[in-house]
């Protein structure tokens, strides 16, 4: 079997752990029993020894797919020479209140497979490998309808309404269904004894039910009424199961490994939880109207930074730990064959200044929203802010963590004032005692070192690095957090540079001609193209921001899902996917397009945009910024 385009693949998850969902039907990616555990279904890493679980019609067919209304239950349709069918494919989503009125297993996942027309006869198989497919687990049979595999406390349970025929390390059976019946095969992972069962019948009937009922609720909260609500909402859920529920920690993609170009050595563990792509992920969640995870992810924060304070560490796990050490699977093919297969990642060490500026918009903007800050937030607010004000001359990674070394980034810079902005801002309203002098001091110097050397008159744009003559395109978020008006001169000097030099049609490559210390090219980093729609309409071109986005929304599989990157050409997905920080800027896009729009409508004067959030209202007047920040 040939790996499959990533773009056939959905997502199904819990808020603690996610699969990958082919358009053929199989479960070729699941770490359990958390993001950044090892795969128990891992095909997608290695097509012999990496493990799965199929449910497929037996004969050719056609198939697609879509969401659950705003849930985010997939439901898959089969069409056969014979007749359709469909297969839901979840994991459990209720209330913690629902959660302690049953038993449940610690982690479950429940296909469903429905006749609707003719007869359709399906193949399954169920074939877990423990250790990203380094451990093969003997498979018992516990009667015909029960099937278990044990690896020291770790048990995985299958139940289902069908006879299983165990052949050794796999557990197979053939159907035929019809219109009005109905199937279901319910996987459960457990660590610790008692293990409970998967249910079935009337019980099972009940969790999916409030399994949607819970992703409606939840989907309803969000306040974006716009052009693009469709797209945005899906992009929420996505964002949505990335959150961590038990600490508030967002990951930045459910998987590790897949390449940023075909073939090559590219290939990173984005299971953890960056603390720049989250706090733009809080931002923008609690401007559609999803107060909880904002406010989790605050005390989250709080903690994991609490043995590197006051510096801020550039990635933790999702429980907080800070570090991450990087090792590379040998035993793994790799996706499409790239190799190395890596797990954990050695940026837990890299400094990346930008980051402060990211957490401290995050801080302002929980800030605003509880219209309170707690005693420990002042501590890590007043001593990451001085921090800030002895070391923004160092030279660092940067936002895109080459392993060539480090140099004076201009966007990092940029960041390191807006972190300064922040906690002044902050620090004056909240009456918090701090030398606010020496930051403003230190503000004004930094900004003065970037428009004098960080900006090549020559090129008539901003540059990379100081005194540099390349651009990279981070540059195009300094409008986004009040460097400069959108329309400034330099900054529509810059997006133009931009474009001419890293654009390929409607993408953008992050950087071009740049030593990153690593062989080979990536694919565009869609990211930079949402970037962009965001400029084009904070610099007042509405209408090119639009078809920019409408081109973008086309670049989306046929379920609203993004990676990292695309090739420009093919087309063809790259990266680890689903993306966090890709649906991230697509909505903070969507969101600075609508506000752009209000604003260039006198009609729209003192009008409301958002139902979600009416912090806004009282924002400084001017261009629209980034989501949670002020210009």
């Amino acid at each position: 079997m040939s790996c499959l385009p990533l773009r056939d693949y959905g997502i199904i998850g819990d808020s603690r752990s996610a699969a990958l969902v082919s358009l053929d039907g199989s479960i070729d990616w699941w770490c359990v029993p958390h993001f950044d555990s090892a795969s128990m279904f891992g095909r997608l890493l290695d097509q012999e020894r990496g493990g799965f679980f199929s449910i497929r019609p037996a004969a050719a067919f056609r198939a697609h797919r879509r969401y659950l209304g705003p849930t985010n239950i997939l439901v898959t349709t089969f069409t056969t020479p014979d007749g359709t069918a469909e297969l839901t494919d979840l994991m459990p989503a209720l209330t913690e209140e629902q959660k302690r009125r049953r038993l449940m297993p610690y982690r479950e996942m429940i296909r469903r497979l429905e006749g609707t027309a003719g007869a359709v006869s399906f193949a399954i198989t169920f074939a877990p490998r423990f250790d990203y497919g380094e451990i093969v687990p003997r498979l018992e049979s516990r009667g015909p309808y029960d099937v278990r595999a044990q690896v020291g406390h770790r048990l995985v349970h299958v139940r289902s309404d069908v006879p299983l025929a165990v052949e050794g390390c796999r557990a197979s059976c053939r159907l035929t269904i019809r219109p009005g019946e109905h199937h279901d095969i319910v996987v459960a992972y457990s660590e610790d004894a008692p293990s409970v069962y998967p249910c079935l019948g009337t019980d099972l009937d009940e969790v999916i039910t409030l399994s949607r009922e819970f992703w409606q609720r939840w989907s309803a909260q969000c306040g974006y009424d716009g052009p693009y609500a469709q797209a945005v909402l899906r992009s929420a859920l996505v964002l949505k199961l990335l959150a961590y529920a038990p600490s508030g920690a967002i990951v930045a993609a459910p998987t590790t490994s897949l390449p940023e170009n075909l073939g090559g050595v590219r290939n990173w563990d984005y299971r953890y939880c960056w603390l720049r792509d989250a706090s733009m992920m809080v931002r923008v969640l609690c401007d559609l109207g999803f107060h909880r995870e904002s406010h989790a992810f605050g005390q989250w924060l709080l903690h994991a930074t609490a043995l590197t304070h006051p510096a801020l560490q550039i990635v933790y796990t999702p429980f907080g730990n800070a570090r991450i050490p990087e090792r590379v699977l040998v035993f793994l093919s790799g996706y499409c064959g790239s190799r190395p297969v890596r797990v954990g990642n050695a940026a837990d060490d890299q400094l990346q200044l930008d980051v402060y500026g990211e957490v401290f918009g995050a801080l302002e903007h929980l800030y605003r929203e509880l219209g309170t800050i707690d005693d420990d937030t002042r501590r890590l607010l007043v001593n990451a802010a001085d921090l800030v004000a002895r070391i923004w001359k160092e030279p660092d990674e940067g936002i895109w963590e080459p392993r060539s070394g480090r140099q004076q980034n201009v966007y990092s810079k940029v960041m390191c004032w807006a972190a300064l902005d922040r906690a002044i801002r902050i620090a004056r309203s909240a009456g918090i005692r701090a030398d606010l002098d020496r930051w403003e001091r230190t503000k004004s110097e930094i900004q003065s070192t970037v428009l004098r050397d960080g900006f090549n008159a020559r090129l008539g744009s901003f540059v990379r690095v100081l005194g540099g003559d390349q651009v990279d395109a981070s540059l195009l978020r300094l409008p986004f957090v009040g460097f400069l008006p959108g329309d400034d001169p330099r900054v529509l000097g810059t997006m133009a540079v931009i474009r001419r030099t890293l654009g390929r049609g409607d993408l953008l490559y992050r950087y071009l001609d740049v030593d990153d210390g690593l062989p080979g090219r990536e694919g565009a980093f869609v990211a930079c193209s949402f970037w962009l729609v965001a400029s084009l309409a904070m610099a007042g071109q509405l209408d090119e921001a639009h078809a920019l986005f409408q081109r973008l929304l086309a670049r989306a599989n046929d379920l609203g899902l993004y990676s990292e990157e695309i090739d420009p050409d093919s087309g063809r997905f790259l990266g680890n996917f689903p993306q966090g920080l890709t649906h991230l800027s697509l909505i903070n896009a969507a969101l600075i397009l609508r506000r752009a729009e209000t604003r260039s409508t006198p009609m729209a004067a003192g009008g409301r945009t958002f139902r979600g959030s009416t912090r806004r209202e009282n924002a400084p007047r001017g261009l629209p910024t980034e989501s949670g920040n002020h210009s």
